[in-house]
């Protein structure tokens, strides 16, 4: 079992990772002006920024919690967008499953949307990866971002909307998942998972915060199975 991280991964990992702090940061940014404006303090936003560290799952509860809804609900709602990272884990594990268990929960923790895209579609183009190899990328794909996470949400919550003026981030979430997404559609299987995840999520948008898009989340994994089981593969 690995002890050591590979230098070089580690490093291909940084500059895989570097175009998307472009969108990372700024709504980190973002997110501590809400969160702010949601009647948090700073202490309080960066020690939920620190604690949960996923974009999602924090803009979803904090929302609810502008909203006054009851806090088990924002609870839920939080812990049902952030549910993907059981899935991303699950795929992850015959990667870097081998890894030491301090490796492997650094990784959880810095398991970003962006550093799980961005390491799965180099494991897929580079079979041969060692352990220690995959470890290393994916931690460089994340290592800048992670303490510019930090940092943004604390100059958001100090700074608040004068940081940012009259900049919209909003719309720069779509295009990330875009990127991230598109490169790893190489087959039906894949293109047929996109398609339905993309149409249940729209179908099931009347569903409490969060619960349609794990259905959505679901069904996608049915069917791209099925193809591939069908398939033959």
């Amino acid at each position: 079992m690995p002890s050591t991280i590979s230098k070089s991964a580690f490093v291909s990992g940084f500059w895989a990772g570097l175009p998307f702090i472009a969108v990372g940061v700024p709504f980190s940014l973002f997110f501590g002006i809400i969160a702010t404006e949601a009647g948090l303090s700073v202490a309080q936003a960066m020690g939920f920024t620190i604690v949960v560290i996923a974009g999602a799952s924090q803009f979803t509860a904090v929302q609810l919690m502008i909203e006054a809804v009851p806090v088990w609900s924002v609870l839920a709602a939080a812990l049902a967008v952030n549910l993907r990272m059981a899935m991303y884990s699950a795929s992850l594990q015959p990667h870097i499953g081998a890894a030491p268990l301090w490796q492997r929960m650094l990784c959880a923790y810095i398991n970003f949307d962006a550093s799980y895209a961005i390491s799965m579609a180099r494991y897929e183009q580079d079979p041969p990866m060692s352990v220690s190899e995959k470890v290393g990328y994916f931690l460089g794909s994340v290592s800048l971002m992670t303490p510019l996470w930090f940092l943004g949400t604390y100059f958001g919550a100090v700074f608040g909307e004068s940081f940012l003026g009259s900049f919209d981030v909003t719309f720069a979430m779509p295009i990330l998942f875009l990127a991230l997404v598109a490169p790893m559609v190489k087959t039906l299987a894949h293109l047929a998972a996109a398609v339905t995840s993309v149409v249940a999520t729209l179908a099931l948008s009347f569903m409490p915060s969060g619960t349609g898009l794990l259905v959505a989340a679901l069904l996608a994994m049915i069917v791209g199975a099925e193809i591939e089981r069908r398939r033959g593969r």
